[in-house]
């Protein structure tokens, strides 16, 4: 077997492990919040009764979001997290679990006890939308 052979067969495995990596990451820190994660109705049928926040950039959020939501970027919300109110459940959503992960970590740390996240991500939903109007 050729050394380029090997070389590739190492990274391969090394970006498998990554993946997998990433992947049980994410279970534990969902494991650590608790049972947070609701399906596309679980998360209609609460939202009217919660803060809804879209983590994505405004561009993104721009272009469509859930209907309700108000835009705090991930990037962001070390600094906005004061405009969330901590008696009231607060409903997350990315594109990326492990953001919405970060953020509901971030939250919890801060005194925030009822962090809800869509489950599968803002790619997922199916519900009401809002486009802004250029």
């Amino acid at each position: 077997m050729s050394t380029l052979l090997i070389i590739i067969d190492i990274v391969l495995v090394v970006i498998i492990l990554a993946f997998v990596f990433v992947w049980l990451w994410n279970k534990v820190q969902a494991k650590r919040l608790g049972n947070g994660d609701l399906s596309n109705d679980e998360f209609k049928q609460g939202m009217r009764k919660a803060q809804i926040v879209d983590l994505r950039e405004k561009e993104p959020f721009k272009r469509k979001h859930i209907d309700g939501a108000r835009n705090i970027p991930y990037t962001m919300l070390k600094y906005q997290y004061a405009e969330l109110r901590t008696d009231l459940p607060v409903y997350l959503y990315s594109d990326s679990v492990s953001v919405t992960l970060r953020a509901a970590r971030f939250l919890q740390k801060n005194n925030f006890s009822k962090i809800k996240w869509l489950k599968n991500g803002f790619d997922e939903w199916n519900g009401r939308t809002k486009s802004a109007k250029y």
